[in-house]
């Protein structure tokens, strides 16, 4: 496409545009995103970071609409907390959590609850997650040409430009901000 316009550009350039521009993207799309529905599913996949298998948490809710994604070190409660802090403190709360039987999962929405005096009900029914675990396919699919990745900072910004662009083409910015732009419109007009 770059060199269909007579730009010659390495593909390392393009890496540290995605690496630089990415989070930026993606704090701004937040800030026009719809509010995901009060039902979540909740899993993490793995992703491999300098040789090394990181844990990518993901929540999409019940129509498959992506309502936040993390990548941490470990699979623990602290992790799983850090998680769904982030997405609450994004998104709001859900009335109901969909998770695999993973005990850190578990451990950590029931950390919330405790800590803000909330009630969210968890629900561990493994085939409800089926969104959640087609959506791991998708981002596998793409990381695998990449042969992983070389550091922890470039692994984030790369998986928030994929996750961006999947929130735009399934049209998660609200309406009155881009009525009836197509993908490639909204992100100029998230991007201006």
């Amino acid at each position: 496409m770059i060199a269909e316009r007579g730009l010659k550009i390495d593909h390392s350039t393009l890496n540290r545009w995605v690496v630089h521009y990415a989070p930026k993207l993606e704090k701004a799309f937040h800030k026009k995103k719809k509010r995901p529905g009060d039902r979540w599913r909740m899993d993490e996949t793995y992703v491999k970071v300098k040789g090394q298998w990181r844990y990518y948490y993901r929540a999409v809710d019940k129509e498959g609409n992506t309502i936040d994604f993390l990548l941490t070190a470990k699979r623990d409660t602290k992790a799983a907390l850090r998680f769904f802090n982030k997405s609450i403190g994004r998104n709001g709360k859900p009335g109901l959590v969909n998770i695999d039987k993973s005990g850190a999962n578990k451990a950590g929405i029931n950390q919330f609850n405790t800590d803000n005096n909330r009630r969210i009900k968890i629900r561990q029914c493994k085939y409800l997650n089926n969104i959640v675990e087609q959506v791991h396919r998708r981002i596998k699919w793409i990381t695998r040409s990449m042969l992983g990745f070389k550091n922890f900072r470039s692994a984030q910004s790369t998986l928030a430009g994929i996750e961006l662009v999947a929130m735009i083409k399934k049209g998660q910015m609200r309406k009155n901000l881009v009525g009836a732009l197509s993908p490639a419109a909204q992100f100029y007009a998230l991007v201006a």
